[in-house]
Order: C-alpha cells, then sequence, then structure tokens
C-alpha cells in the first residue's frame, strides 16, 4: 500500500542523506573520558564486564556518551534510535508498553507476560520490561547497547540484545548543576543535581528532575468541534539519590535509590487506515483494491465508518491533524509509580575481584482508557485504579574475575538469582453502544445498505423494516427453533442491540517468575595478538499463574441459550455462523460467568545451555577482527489475555490454561566483524546471521491478544501455503522437519571521524533483511498450524525491520576569540526506509521511509561552566507511526482474519476494518539553559 509514495519518499530522503555525510550519525560517541585522563579519542566501555576501549570488544556493541545524549535531547531509552541504526524503540497503548528492537528482533510490549528480546539493565540492576525503561534516566555517564544474543556477561540472559544505561556516579569534589527548559507546547523541563564529600570515605550524589507539558494531541466532540483538552502530554517527577563508599583502594560500595512518578494522559490513537478494500483477483495475496465511496452500497466506501458516524461518531480525514474524539466522560489518565534500590560493592582481592549487585524495584502503572479510540462507548477501562500492573522485583547478581598463567587467561564466572512478582488486575467493561454496534456490525456483514441504524440510540436497535427484510431474503431457509433463519437471526440481533453495559470488578491474573543461573565468560590470549574467547550459561526457568475473575454479565447466558438453539437450528451455514456471532459477542472476552468460578493456576519449568565462542585477530595495532558464535535464549511463559483461554461460549476448566502458554525462543547467532582505530577514525563493520526458533510473537488482532511461537518447515503438511489457509488439518509440520521460522540477517557499519580540533562526525548504517521464512508452523513440534490472523507473515519481513537505517551527527564546539567562550553546533539525523509496523503484517500498517532531523545550537562559558542552547527536535515536522493496529472492534466478520468472504459470493472476499496508529512526535522546540558548579 502506498509503494509508488514510499519509494519517492525513501529516494527522496536518501538523496537528503548522502548530501548530508559532513554531518552524518554517531552510532557510538566518545565517552566523558577527560574525567577518567584518558585519550579524548579513547572511547571506553564495560560491555565485557571489563573496562575495555572500544576497539578491543571483539563484539558488536555501540556507545552513547553523556554529553551526545544531552546534545541529542534524550532523556529515555526511546530517543537511543536516533544514535544507533540498528536499534528501534517504540511505545504503544500506555507509555508502560515500551518495545525495543535490534536488528529486527524485538517483543510488542502490551502483553506482559512477554518478556523482551531486548533486556534492559540501568546500572546493572535489570529492568523486567523494556516498557518500564522510558522512564527518565536522570543525567547518564553512557549507554552501551549490545547486538545479539547475550546470556554469559549480565545476570538476565536475552536472545536479541541488550541496553545498559550507566548513570553519572557520586564524586568526591564538590559540584552540581542545574537545567531549566521552555518549549512549545508549554513545556517546562527542570533538573538539577549536588554531589560531593559527605566524609574522606563517603560521596553522596542527589538528582532530580520535573517534566511537564501539554499534550500533541486534542480533543474534539462528536462535531469536531474542540473541547480544550489535550492528551499525550507530560508530567513527570523523577527523584534519585547516591552513596559512594570507599573505606579502603580495594573496596567501593554503591548504594542507589530512585523513585518516579507519571501522570500523563496517554496514549491516543488516531484513525490511520478507514478505507474498505476488497479483493478482486482471489489467490494473488496482497492484490486488493480500495472500495469508492458511494459503491458497494456504503455511502462512504467503509460499512464501518457508516456505522460509527451514523451513530454520532466523529472520524478525522487526517491522523496528523491530531485531533481525536472519545467517548465523553471517559479518560485517558494513566498513573505510574517506579522505585527501587540497589548496593553495587566491587572487592579487589588481590588475585581477583569480587562484584556483587542486588537490586529490589517495585513498579505499578495504571491506565485509564477509551479503548475502542473512538466517540462510541464500546469499551473502556474506569481511572479508579483498579487496572493495573504491578512488578515487584528482586535480583542478585554475582560475578568473580581475575587472570592466570601471566595474564594468559582472563577468567569470569558467575551466578544470577531474580524472583519477580507479576499482579495484572483489569476492570475492561463494555458501554452502552456496545450491543447496538456490534449488531449492525454483524447485519454490515450481510449488506452494507441494510445496516440502518438507529442515530437516536433509543433502543430500536440498528435494522429498519427495510433493513429487516433484506437480512431475512437472504436467509429464508426454515429453522428448527422456528420460522426462518433470517427471522432468528433478526430477534438474536434486536437482543444483541438491547445488550445493557457489562463491568467486572477487578478481573486478575498472579504471575510468578524464578529465575537463576551460572555463567562464565573466559578470554584465552593465545598470543599477543590473536584470542579465543569461550562462555557458557546454565539457566533454570519456573513461572507460575493463577487467575480469578469478577465478571457479572447475565445476559452471555441469556443470549447464550436464546441463540444457541437458533444457532442449531439453521439450514444455512452462514447463517449459522451469524447467530453464533451474536452470542460471542455478548459474551466477548470469556465475560460467561461460569469463569467466575474457574480456579485457574499451572506452572511451567524449564532449563537450557547456551553459550558464546569469539576469535579474534589483531594483525596490526589498529585493526582487530572478530568470529564468533552465540546460542541465546528467551524463557517461555504464558499469555496473559485471558481471552486465550478459549471461546467464551463453551465452559472453561483449569486445563484450559494450556492454551496460554507460550515455548522458549531460541536463537543460532554468527557473526563477523573489523574494527579500526586511529588518531583521526575509528570504524567497525559487522555482518550477522540470527535463525530463530520458537519466535515469541505477540498480535493484537482487534479483539484480544494472540501468543504464539512461530518457526519454519521444510515439508509442510498440505504443501507450500497450507500455512495461510485456514483449515485445521493442514499447515502442520513433521517434528523433524521443523526450522526456524525468523532468519535476520544483514551488514551494519559503524564510524567516527576526527577531522579538526572541536568536530566529530560520525556515520552509523545497517543494512537488514530479517524475515519469515516461506513456510511457517505455529509450535516447536509442529503440531499447531500457524493462527489465521498470520496467514501475511509467510516469507515476509519481521515488524519494525527497515531495510536501510541511517544515523548521523556532527558536533562543532568552536571557540569564540579568546574570552574562554564557546559556541555549540550539534545536529543529528536518521533515515529509516519502508518498513511494517504490525506483527500481522496488515499493509494497511506499511510505514513509508522518512527522515528525522534533530539539532541544537548554543554558546557555552569559560570551562563550560554556563551555557544557552536553542533546539528542535523532528526539524522537518516528518509524519510517521510509531505502532498500526487493528482499532478493537471496528471490522466486519468475527474479526479473526483481514479479509473474509462476501455473503453469496465465493470468489469475492473484503476488509472493513478499521485501523488506528500511535503517532510519532511532531516538531518541538526551545530554550536550555544551565549552571555548572
Amino acid at each position: 500500500m502506498k509503494a509508488t509514495t514510499g519509494i519517492r519518499k525513501t529516494v527522496l530522503a536518501l538523496s537528503v542523506a548522502t548530501c548530508a555525510l559532513a554531518m552524518p550519525s554517531l552510532a557510538f560517541a566518545q565517552d566523558e573520558a577527560q574525567a577518567d585522563d584518558v585519550d579524548s579519542e579513547t572511547i571506553v566501555v564495560t560491555a565485557t564486564r571489563r573496562a575495555e576501549a572500544l576497539s578491543e570488544v571483539p563484539l558488536a556493541v555501540s556507545a552513547v556518551g553523556g554529553e551526545m545524549m544531552q546534545n541529542s535531547g534524550a532523556t529515555d531509552i526511546r530517543q537511543l534510535t536516533q544514535l544507533a541504526p540498528s536499534l528501534l524503540v517504540s511505545s504503544t497503548g500506555s507509555e508502560a508498553n515500551g518495545s525495543a528492537r535490534i536488528r529486527g528482533i524485538g517483543t510488542v510490549g502490551d502483553n506482559p507476560g512477554l518478556e523482551s528480546s531486548v533486556a534492559v539493565f540501568i546500572d546493572g540492576v535489570y529492568r523486567s520490561r523494556s516498557g518500564i525503561g522510558l522512564n527518565e534516566l536522570g543525567e547518564v555517564e553512557r549507554v552501551e547497547v549490545l547486538r545479539g544474543p547475550q546470556g554469559t556477561l549480565f545476570g538476565r540472559n536475552a536472545s536479541a540484545g541488550l541496553i545498559h544505561v550507566i548513570s553519572k556516579k557520586p564524586s568526591f569534589d564538590f559540584g552540581g548543576f542545574l537545567e531549566a527548559t521552555y518549549g512549545n507546547f508549554d513545556g517546562m523541563r527542570f533538573s538539577g543535581a549536588l554531589t560531593g564529600p559527605v566524609t574522606e570515605q563517603l560521596a553522596a550524589r542527589i538528582e532530580a528532575v520535573y517534566a511537564k507539558r501539554d499534550g500533541f494531541t486534542r480533543l474534539v466532540s462528536p462535531t469536531g468541534a474542540p473541547t480544550g483538552e489535550r492528551v499525550n502530554d507530560r508530567d513527570r517527577l523523577f527523584v534519585k539519590g547516591q552513596l559512594l563508599f570507599q573505606p579502603s583502594d580495594a573496596l567501593d560500595i554503591r548504594i542507589i535509590a530512585d523513585y518516579t512518578k507519571r501522570d500523563e494522559a496517554c496514549c491516543s490513537g488516531s484513525y490511520y487506515s478507514t478505507a474498505e478494500t476488497f479483493d478482486p483477483t482471489p489467490g494473488v495475496p496482497g492484490d486488493y483494491a480500495i472500495r469508492a465511496p458511494g459503491t458497494g452500497g456504503s455511502a462512504s466506501g467503509n460499512r464501518v465508518v457508516d456505522i460509527l458516524t451514523s451513530m454520532g461518531a466523529f472520524i478525522p480525514a487526517n491522523p496528523y491533524d491530531r485531533t481525536i474524539s472519545i467517548t465523553p466522560g471517559r479518560t485517558l489518565d494513566g498513573h505510574t509509580r517506579d522505585w527501587g534500590v540497589s548496593a553495587e560493592v566491587n572487592w579487589d582481592l588481590g588475585g581477583a575481584e569480587l562484584s556483587s549487585i542486588t537490586g529490589y524495584r517495585r513498579y505499578k502503572s495504571s491506565q485509564a482508557g477509551d479503548v475502542d479510540y473512538s466517540t462510541l462507548d464500546l469499551l473502556y477501562r474506569n481511572d479508579d485504579g483498579s487496572a493495573f500492573r504491578r512488578f515487584t522485583t528482586f535480583t542478585q547478581e554475582l560475578r568473580l574475575q581475575g587472570s592466570a598463567f601471566d595474564d594468559k587467561l582472563d577468567w569470569l564466572v558467575g551466578a544470577y538469582y531474580a524472583n519477580e512478582k507479576l499482579a495484572l488486575q483489569d476492570n475492561l467493561n463494555f458501554g452502552s453502544d456496545y450491543g447496538q454496534f456490534l449488531a449492525c456490525r454483524v447485519v454490515a456483514s450481510v449488506s452494507a445498505n441494510a445496516a440502518l441504524r438507529d442515530p437516536d440510540r433509543d433502543g430500536d436497535g440498528c435494522l429498519s423494516a427495510a433493513g429487516s427484510a433484506t437480512v431475512a431474503g437472504a436467509f429464508p431457509g426454515a429453522n428448527t427453533a422456528g420460522g426462518t433463519d433470517g427471522a432468528q437471526l433478526i430477534a438474536a440481533l434486536q437482543r444483541l442491540s438491547s445488550m445493557p453495559a457489562v463491568t467486572q470488578a477487578g478481573s486478575r491474573m498472579d504471575h510468578t517468575s524464578r529465575n537463576y543461573a551460572f555463567f562464565t565468560h573466559n578470554i584465552f590470549n593465545i598470543t599477543d595478538t590473536l584470542a579465543l574467547t569461550l562462555g557458557a550459561r546454565y539457566t533454570n526457568e519456573k513461572k507460575t499463574i493463577t487467575g480469578a475473575f469478577n465478571i457479572n454479565n447475565p445476559f452471555c447466558a441469556a443470549q447464550q441459550a436464546s441463540a444457541g438453539a437458533a444457532a442449531a437450528g439453521a439450514t444455512s451455514a452462514t447463517a449459522r455462523a451469524l447467530i453464533g456471532a451474536t452470542t460471542q459477542f455478548a459474551c466477548l472476552f470469556n465475560t460467561s460467568s461460569q469463569l467466575n468460578t474457574l480456579a485457574l493456576a499451572d506452572t511451567i519449568k524449564e532449563d537450557q545451555i547456551t553459550g558464546t565462542a569469539v576469535l579474534s585477530w589483531k594483525p596490526v595495532d589498529d585493526v582487530m577482527t572478530y568470529v564468533s558464535y552465540s546460542k541465546g535464549y528467551k524463557a517461555g511463559g504464558f499469555n496473559l489475555d485471558r481471552s486465550a483461554l478459549g471461546s467464551p461460549l463453551t465452559p472453561r476448566a483449569n486445563a484450559d490454561t494450556a492454551n496460554l502458554k507460550f515455548g522458549a525462543e531460541k536463537v543460532d547467532a554468527y557473526e563477523i566483524g573489523v574494527k579500526y582505530d586511529s588518531a583521526q577514525l575509528d570504524i567497525n563493520v559487522a555482518a550477522f546471521r540470527q535463525e530463530f526458533k520458537n519466535f515469541q510473537l505477540n498480535t493484537f488482532n482487534g479483539l484480544f491478544f494472540l501468543v504464539q511461537n512461530v518457526n519454519g518447515c521444510s515439508d509442510l503438511v498440505g504443501g507450500s501455503g497450507a500455512d495461510e489457509d485456514l483449515s485445521a488439518t493442514s499447515g502442520t509440520c513433521a517434528t523433524d522437519n521443523v526450522k526456524p521460522g525468523v532468519i535476520s540477517e544483514g551488514l551494519e557499519i559503524e564510524a567516527t571521524l576526527y577531522p579538526g580540533e572541536n568536530v566529530t562526525v560520525g556515520l552509523g548504517a545497517t543494512y537488514l533483511d530479517s524475515r519469515y521464512v516461506s513456510d511457517l508452523v505455529g509450535t516447536a513440534n509442529g503440531a499447531v498450524a500457524l493462527a489465521p490472523e498470520l496467514f501475511q507473515l509467510p516469507g515476509n519481513s519481521t515488524s519494525f525491520a527497515p531495510t536501510y537505517s541511517l544515523t548521523g551527527s556532527f558536533s562543532w564546539t568552536p571557540p569564540i576569540g579568546g574570552s574562554g567562550l564557546s559556541g555549540l553546533f550539534y545536529i543529528d539525523t536518521r533515515l529509516t526506509s519502508d518498513h511494517n509496523t504490525g506483527s500481522d503484517r496488515f499493509p494497511e500498517k506499511v510505514q513509508d521511509g522518512y527522515f528525522l532531523v534533530n539539532g541544537r545550537i548554543g554558546i557555552r562559558g569559560p570551562d563550560r561552566k554556563w551555557g544557552v542552547e536553542l533546539w528542535v527536535q523532528n526539524l522537518l515536522d516528518e509524519e510517521y507511526q510509531q505502532v498500526a493496529f487493528n482499532t478493537p472492534l471496528q471490522a466486519t466478520g468475527n474479526g479473526s482474519r483481514a479479509h473474509v468472504q462476501e455473503i453469496g459470493s465465493p470468489t469475492v472476499s473484503h476488509s472493513a476494518q478499521l485501523f488506528s496508529a500511535f503517532l510519532g512526535e511532531p516538531r518541538t522546540w526551545g530554550l536550555t539553559a544551565r549552571y555548572r558548579f
């Protein structure tokens, strides 16, 4: 979709980027090394748990220094996307739902049952979901982004990569800073820190950040009139205190405590694609045409849009007008509290060094929402705190490392333990328009002009006399329950139209995870120029789930009894399905009352051995080459969307918890790299291939979250393409024929150039081919076919996997005469090619290539004691989506597939599904003043 436009935009952006190579990207930035009396052109990292020059580390790692973070305006990990080409970070339905992807691989963050494929650590402490890392970070020393499987160096393992944030430590020299920012959207940000000695052996540091900003998106009434309210705002407080105790040269102890509070109206989904499409050429994938207004019996061209507007909904013509309309009286307010304490101990024992990192964290996020993202009252969550996710996490990491045999062996052994408790409580409610809208939706799948809505919404239903005649005429067959199939369908629709609102009082799931591991990472210096690194890890996981439901929906049972007999007695299979759909909608999300008596409980246990091997060689002093293999792993778990338990129309039992399980994700990764380091130029090149088995995929299909493992098959039952149909007997695979389902391979280039004094230029480029293999199955043993919702996956790229990503930066800090003043000119860029933002890869979710530019210009006082800077983010005001998704409930058919067969036509299918998107931020600008002492 929009392929020609996307090509034009990409070609234009490539041209701009090519012209801007004088200011290309720093995928890795210079650390503030002067403070450590290190050569200013040396980038020092601890990616291998050893302080090493970046050019000496035989793995793909990017390092972003604190000064570059400051210049780029990055205050959380989401903005690192602008600086590291292989990294993409996005956020969705709430700020708790951030998702990080490296080399096209990541985990959608909307389902807390899934841990991220990209692990996030802050000061050595694991954050259990990447969205938690979207908090303010405070002043940062550097951020390291490790690409590829991780597990032999850090406590928690990860299958795709790792982000490690290292914050500023307390200093024994008194100092601090104050900073104030004001920008458009009435944005304000104040931050400051104070550090210094308490005693000769104890130093302290305290810092705080307060940020507030109006929202990017305006609320309007159903008529489109502004209400004066805005959403997608900012209201954040971050406080962090540290103590550094150094009783001797051999021992230091660092204690950190932090607290974050966020009260923000987030996040609004904007209608993104509202065109109805049809398939004029069956059997030709992607051959969909847009239905023009006034055709197919629809005034707007989309029968669902007709229903929405006739019931009073507002649908903007352009999502980038940033206007939305939600149900009057509903709110998007969210509340987050995140706090924790950690203790890091480093003790030099003489022949070895012992390191311990202990962390305890509490995180709670509650999010109200107008979940249907429309004016109509369909689905919502109250802002009473009863819908929340809460994490309590304890982690302990121990490492012992040293050298032996005259430094021929650099060894490291470690152990890790984590205990996490997750409480997920929901209050998803059906609103007053729910029944009538869903009844109209069923009718619209019969005939667009038969779904004549009731604009007054007075309970008469959506069928006029003419509409009832159309439905009755479509199904004249005799129904054993009485009358015709059409009459029974009309009766079921009328009952659904009168469905009362449904509320729940704390439907809850509790999830516990216990993890322990032992790992080792050893470097054998075979010669002065040749080294072999061997690492291994043993991981043991145990996860337990319990659930309790408190649902009040007596209408479900009544509709099930009445419509069940009618559906069973129908002579037409289509009528049977449509009558059944009225019951399914009445009981959606497993709201039948028998769930209240279900004692949900289950446990999974698994263990895994993983490891890495790296051979590195330095043919000359300035060049290092390496080749590596890594085996990665991410634990299996439970889908925490209760809809996955099964159909709401059949009794549930504890055995149904098997439907919630998904298996461990495993990867074999291969990499070859070259690093060159000189006084004027640093360049890193890495070629990689990663093969994923049991890839964990989380997909929202417009009704619920589906979690399925994805694998390939060398001999698919039913032949190639059987994974794309709806048959339960084809699309499976013999166990011996199961193979990796996702392959991610490509080339990364990162370079930093120092062409003159006070000038730093860089370039980052990633070519990526991350895709699903052509024939797919749903589980590791091949016994389950790929879910019908995922029929677009085989042979196509993974989501958020642009073929090309180019990042660039240019920094110039010239002295101004002999005054001691200096200037600042900074710019960074990112070019991202076309990519699909939906995990189901529907063509409506394609994002055309776009080009982001940030800039900063300012003046600084002597020794940089003070500074004043003008800055802009998204200078070109690029319009792009972060994530597109199926707008909840707003489709025809049963919502399980993008395209459903037309009634009466075996050859034509259509999709009236509406799509919404969480949009990228518009242009922002402001003024920052800072003072250091």
